[in-house]
C-alpha cells in the first residue's frame, strides 16, 4: 500500500512537471502521459507488470464520464449555437461515414475479416475532446468562422455514436446482432440517453440554484454526484450514459448558479487529473514490444484516417453548408484520435476472439493522431490562415472565467465617520473602486450620486482582482502576547521586520496600519510576506500621518 502511494504521488509529480515541459516545447502534454505510462510499464525502466484490462476499462470508463461531462460543461451553447446542426451532423453520420471508410479500408486493403474490420473502424471513428481541447487551449488558437465551437462540439459529443457502433459490432462479431433486438438497443440508447440527460440536466440546474450548501466546497460534491448520476440512470435503463453526461453538462454550464467559477476551478483541476491518470494508465497497458509487429497496418490505417477517410467526410457533410476549403481541410486536419477510441479497443478486446491485436493497432494509431496532428496542428492552421488575432479562443468555451475579474469590499460605516451624512458624491473613494451596493438595515438601496450615507451603513465596493501570477502571499496573525506586541506601536512589533501589515482588524474595525498604533490584545494584522513586502514595511513606518479607520 505505502509503495503504491509513493507512485501515485511520483506520477502526479511527473505529471504537472510535463504540463510545464510540454507548454515549453509545444507537445501534447497527452502524449507525455502515455510515454509516461510506458516508461513505468512491463517494457520499461521500471517494467512494472500490468495487464488488467478489465480494471483499466473500468477505471477508463469513469473517468471518460467526468470528461464527457466536463467537456458539455465548458460548451459555450450561445456561441457553439451558430454550428450546433454541423457539429451534430459530424458527430453522427459523420461518425458512421468514418467507421464505414476505415472498416473498408482495413477490409479490402488489410485483409482482415468483415465484422473485425467495421469494429476497428467503429473504435476509431470518433475524435477525441480531451486531445482537441488541450491543444486549443494550450496553444490559445483562436480560429476563423467560429471553427474552435465546431470542433468543440463535435469532439465533445461524438464519442457516443462510436460507443454505439462499438457495441453493435461487438454483437455483430460475437454473433448476438439479431435485427429487432438491436434496432431497440440503438433507439434506447439515443432515446434514453437524451431524455434522462435533459430531465437530470433541467432538475440539477434548479437544484444548485437553491440549495444553500452547508459550508464551501459541498458544491463541488453535489456536482461530482450529478456527473455519475448523469451516466449512471440512464445506463440502468439502457440508454447512453455518455450522452447523457455531455447534455447535463451542458445545462450546468450554461446556467446561472452561486460559486460557479469556483466549480470551474475545481473541474478543471480534477479532469486534468482524471485525463493525466487515464493516459498514464493506457501507457502502462501497453507493451512497446508488441508495437513494431502491429506498426505497419496501424500506420496505413493512421495515414488513412487522416488523409481520406477524415476529408473525405468533412468534405461531404459540410460542402452544402458553403463551408470555406481552409476551413474544411483544418476541420479534417483536427480530427485527433483519443483516449476513447483506446478505451472502446479495450472493451472490443475484453468482448471478442479477434484474430489481431486490436487494442495495440489503436494505440499506435492514438500516438500517431496526438504525436503528429496534434503537434502540427498551430502549424496547419496558421499555413491555411485560419487563425484569428482578433479574438480569444477562451472565450468559446463556457468555463472561461478571466474576461471580468473583479472583487468586493464591504464595510461598516461607524458613528462619528466622516462620510456619514455626506452624499456619494462628494466622497472620493480609491482609485478603480465603485459602489455598487448599500445595505441599511433590511433595505438594499442601488448607490446614485445624491444618496446621502448614514452610520451604520454596510457599503459593498467593487474593484479589479489581482491579476494570476502577481505575488500576493496573504496571511492573518492574532496578537495575544506583550512579545508579539501588544502594548507597543506598530513600528515596533516584530512581524514588521519580517512581513508588510496591510491592515488591521480590531473586532468590527478595519483600522489602516500607522506606525505610532498602540497594538492590543486580539488585534488581527493581515500580513503580506516577502522580501519587496519588508522594503515597503519599512518605507511605510519610517512616516508617520495620522492613523484613520473605516
Amino acid at each position: 500500500m505505502t509503495w503504491f502511494l509513493l507512485l501515485c504521488t511520483l506520477v502526479i509529480f511527473a505529471g504537472v512537471l510535463l504540463y510545464k515541459v510540454s507548454d515549453r516545447f509545444g507537445f501534447p502534454v497527452l502524449l507525455a502521459f502515455i510515454f509516461l505510462g510506458m516508461l513505468f510499464g512491463s517494457d520499461g525502466l521500471l517494467r512494472i507488470p500490468f495487464e488488467d484490462y478489465g480494471f483499466a476499462e473500468q477505471i477508463c470508463s469513469v473517468a471518460l464520464i467526468f470528461i464527457m461531462f466536463y467537456g458539455g460543461f465548458g460548451t459555450n451553447f450561445k456561441r457553439a449555437k451558430p454550428v450546433l446542426g454541423r457539429s451534430v451532423l459530424l458527430s453522427t453520420l459523420g461518425v458512421a461515414l468514418t467507421a464505414v471508410f476505415t472498416g473498408l479500408f482495413c477490409r479490402l486493403a488489410l485483409g482482415m475479416d468483415w465484422a473485425e474490420s467495421f469494429l476497428l473502424g467503429s473504435v476509431m471513428s470518433s475524435t477525441d475532446a480531451a486531445s482537441v481541447f488541450s491543444v486549443l487551449r494550450a496553444k490559445k488558437l483562436n480560429l476563423k468562422y467560429n471553427t474552435a465551437s465546431l470542433l468543440e462540439v463535435e469532439s465533445g459529443s461524438n464519442d457516443p455514436c462510436s460507443y454505439m457502433l462499438t457495441v453493435f459490432f461487438i454483437s455483430v462479431v460475437n454473433g448476438n446482432a439479431a435485427p429487432g433486438q438491436m434496432l431497440y438497443s440503438v433507439f434506447a440508447q439515443i432515446a434514453y440517453g437524451a431524455i434522462g440527460g435533459f430531465l437530470i440536466g433541467l432538475v440539477a440546474s434548479l437544484l444548485l440554484r437553491r440549495i444553500k450548501f452547508p459550508a464551501p466546497g459541498f458544491d463541488s460534491v453535489f456536482v461530482i454526484g450529478i456527473a455519475i448520476l448523469s451516466y449512471a440512470a440512464p445506463a440502468a435503463l439502457g440508454g447512453n450514459g455518455y450522452l447523457s453526461a455531455y447534455i447535463v453538462g451542458i445545462f450546468l454550464g450554461n446556467s446561472e448558479m452561486p460559486n460557479k467559477k469556483s466549480l470551474v476551478y475545481f473541474f478543471d483541476g480534477a479532469t486534468s487529473l482524471v485525463q493525466m491518470a487515464v493516459f498514464f494508465l493506457l501507457g502502462l497497458l501497453s507493451s512497446p514490444s508488441k508495437l513494431p509487429a502491429i506498426a505497419l497496418p496501424a500506420i496505413l490505417i493512421a495515414l488513412f484516417l487522416t488523409l481520406i477517410a477524415r476529408p473525405a467526410v468533412i468534405a461531404l457533410l459540410l460542402s452544402p453548408f458553403k463551408c470555406k476549403i481552409n476551413q474544411q481541410a483544418l476541420v479534417a486536419f483536427a480530427g485527433l484520435r483519443g483516449a476513447s477510441s483506446i478505451v472502446f479497443a479495450i472493451m472490443a478486446v475484453m468482448s471478442v476472439e479477434a484474430k489481431h491485436d486490436l487494442f495495440h493497432i489503436v494505440f499506435f494509431v492514438v500516438l500517431f493522431s496526438i504525436a503528429i496532428q496534434g503537434t502540427l496542428l498551430p502549424f496547419v492552421s496558421k499555413k491555411l490562415r485560419m487563425i484569428d488575432e482578433s479574438g480569444d479562443v477562451m472565450k468559446t468555451f463556457n468555463d472561461y472565467s478571466e474576461e471580468v475579474d473583479v472583487r468586493f469590499v464591504q464595510f461598516v460605516l461607524p458613528e462619528g465617520h466622516k462620510w456619514c451624512g455626506r452624499r456619494l458624491c462628494d466622497v472620493t473613494f480609491p482609485p478603480g473602486t465603485l459602489a455598487v451596493l448599500i445595505l441599511r438595515e433590511d433595505a438594499k438601496i442601488v448607490p446614485r450620486g445624491t444618496t446621502v450615507l448614514q452610520a451604520g451603513d454596510k457599503v459593498i465596493l467593487s474593484g479589479d482582482a489581482a491579476k494570476q501570477g502577481e505575488e500576493l502571499n496573504f496571511a492573518e496573525v492574532t496578537i495575544e502576547s506583550e512579545e508579539e506586541g501588544v502594548g507597543k506601536p506598530l513600528k515596533d512589533c516584530p512581524l514588521t521586520s519580517k512581513a508588510l501589515v496591510m491592515m488591521v482588524k480590531r473586532k468590527d474595525l478595519v483600522i489602516i496600519p500607522k506606525g505610532h498604533l498602540i497594538l492590543r490584545k486580539g488585534d488581527v494584522l493581515v500580513i503580506h510576506k516577502g522580501e519587496a513586502a519588508k522594503q515597503e514595511q519599512r518605507a511605510a513606518l519610517a512616516t508617520e500621518p495620522s492613523s484613520g479607520a473605516l
